[in-house]
C-alpha cells in the first residue's frame, strides 16, 4: 500500500499513484457523465411542462386536441419527476458504493394506495431532498468533473501548446501545468469528499428516519429478548416439573412408606424418618410454588382467565375477579400480566392492610388493561421501598407498556397496567 506520509523528494509524487486518488478521480468523472444524463432528463421534463403551461396560458392554436395534449403534459410532467429522481438516486448511491466503497442507505418509501400514490411523493421531504441533489449534480459532478479532468490533462495540453510559447513564458506554461497535475489528486479527493457529504445529507436517510429505524430495531430486539426470557422460563419450569419435582415426589412417597413401616420401631428412628418425610414434603411444596411462579402451565393451557383465577383462589383476602380478554394476547404478554397480578396481590397482603381487593383484566383493541384495586391504607408508589411496584413497572416497560399508581394516604389504591397485546 502506498505510504503518502513518507518524506523525501518523491513524496509529492506519491499521491499521483495512490489508489485513493484514482478512486476519487473515477468517481468524479463518472459523476460528471451521470450528472449530464440527470440534467438532460430534468431539463427536458421542465421544458415540456413549461411549454405546455405557456401554450395553455396563451391559448392553444390549431386542432382542438392540442389543448388536451397540453393539459395531459402539464399534469403528468411533474408526476414523472419523483420516479426519475428515485431512479437516478439509486444510480448515484451505486456509484458511491462501487467507486468509493461508501454505503448510503436508501430512504424508505411509502408507495401508498389510490390517489395517495399520486400525490404522496410530493408530500414527503425525501423527494425534495433527492431532487435538490440532482439539481446540484451538474455543479458537483459536471463542473467538478471538468476541473478534475483539466488538472489531470494540464501537462499534456501544455505539451501540445508548447510550440506557441517561447522564452520565459514557456517555463511558466510548463510550471503551471505541472502544479495543476500535482494538485489533481487533492482536487479529486476534495470534490469527492464534498460530493459524499452532500449525498449523505440529500440521498440518504434523514436524521429522523435513522432515529425511527433505530427505535424500531431496538423495539424488535427488546421483543426478542422478552420472548427469549419467556421461553427460557418455560424450559426451566418444564425441566423442574419433569425432573426434580418427580424425584422429590418419589422421595416423599418412599419416606412416607418408611414412616408407616417403622411405626413400631424406637421413637428415635421414627422421629428421624418422620422429620425427613416432613422436610421432603415441605421441599416439594416449595418447589411447586417456585415452578408455578416461573411460568404456570395453566396459563398456556387455559389462558389468562384460568391462571388469574388460581391466583385469586390462593390470595389471603377476598378478591373479586373479572376477565374479558378475547382474543388472547401473545404468550409473553400474558405471562407479564399474570406476574403483575400475582405481585400486586402479594404487595396488598403484605403492606396494604386491606380487607378486600378487585382485579379487572380487559382487552381494548390491541391493548390489555389490568386494574388492581384494594381498600387498604394507601400511600403506595412506584419509587417506594419494598413495594415491588418498580419491578411491575419494569416488566410492563419491557413490552412497551406502562404502569400507573393512584394511592392517596388512607386509600384506596388503584394500580393500572397497560400492555400491548402483540
Amino acid at each position: 500500500m502506498t505510504d503518502e506520509r513518507a518524506t523525501g523528494p518523491l513524496a509529492v509524487l506519491r499521491p499521483l499513484s495512490s489508489p485513493r486518488t484514482w478512486q476519487a478521480t473515477f468517481h468524479v468523472v463518472a459523476g460528471m457523465f451521470l450528472a449530464a444524463s440527470t440534467g438532460t432528463v430534468l431539463w427536458l421534463v421542465g421544458v415540456l411542462w413549461w411549454a405546455a403551461v405557456a401554450s395553455l396560458v396563451e391559448g392553444p392554436t390549431g386542432h382542438r386536441l392540442l389543448a388536451v395534449v397540453y393539459v395531459v403534459v402539464a399534469v403528468l410532467s411533474p408526476l414523472a419527476l419523483p420516479p426519475f429522481a428515485w431512479l437516478f438516486s439509486a444510480l448515484q448511491r451505486e456509484r458511491f458504493r462501487a467507486l468509493l466503497g461508501v454505503d448510503i442507505a436508501a430512504p424508505k418509501r411509502d408507495p401508498g394506495t389510490g390517489w395517495h400514490r399520486i400525490y404522496q411523493p410530493w408530500s414527503v421531504g425525501t423527494t425534495w431532498r433527492q431532487l435538490a441533489y440532482h439539481l446540484l449534480a451538474p455543479l458537483l459532478g459536471g463542473l467538478g468533473g471538468v476541473i478534475v479532468v483539466f488538472c489531470w490533462s494540464a501537462l499534456p495540453l501544455a505539451a501540445l501548446w508548447a510550440e506557441r510559447v517561447s522564452g520565459v513564458g514557456h517555463g511558466l506554461w510548463f510550471g503551471g501545468a505541472t502544479a495543476l497535475l500535482l494538485a489533481a489528486p487533492w482536487v479529486a479527493r476534495g470534490i469527492a469528499g464534498i460530493d459524499t457529504a452532500v449525498a449523505r445529507r440529500l440521498l440518504g436517510r434523514s436524521h429522523a428516519e435513522e432515529l425511527a429505524e433505530r427505535v424500531e430495531s431496538l423495539a424488535l430486539s427488546r421483543a426478542d429478548l422478552v420472548e427469549a426470557a419467556d421461553s427460557e422460563r418455560r424450559r426451566i419450569e418444564r425441566d423442574l416439573h419433569d425432573g426434580v419435582q418427580q424425584r422429590l415426589v418419589s422421595l416423599a412417597m418412599n419416606l412416607g412408606m418408611a414412616r408407616a413401616a417403622f411405626a413400631d420401631r424406637p421413637s428415635e428412628i421414627l422421629g428421624v424418618v418422620a422429620a425427613a418425610h416432613d422436610e421432603a414434603t415441605a421441599a416439594l411444596a416449595e418447589l411447586r410454588d417456585f415452578v408455578r411462579g416461573l411460568h404456570p402451565a395453566v396459563l398456556n393451557d387455559r389462558g389468562l382467565d384460568a391462571a388469574l383465577s388460581g391466583i385469586v383462589a390462593r390470595a389471603p383476602l377476598p378478591v373479586k375477579l373479572h376477565v374479558d380478554v378475547v382474543p388472547r394476547c401473545s404468550p409473553s404478554v400474558e405471562a407479564i400480566a399474570y406476574f403483575a397480578v400475582s405481585e400486586a396481590l402479594t404487595n396488598i397482603a403484605k403492606h396494604a392492610n386491606a380487607s378486600r381487593a378487585e382485579v379487572v383484566a380487559e382487552r381494548a383493541g390491541d391493548r390489555l388493561i389490568i386494574t388492581i384495586t384494594d381498600d387498604g391504607r394507601g400511600g403506595a408508589s412506584v419509587t417506594g421501598a419494598g413495594t415491588g411496584l418498580r419491578g411491575l413497572a419494569q416488566r410492563a416497560a419491557a413490552v412497551d407498556g406502562s404502569l400507573t399508581v393512584m394511592s392517596p394516604p388512607g386509600g384506596p389504591t388503584t394500580v393500572t397496567v397497560y400492555l400491548r397485546c402483540e
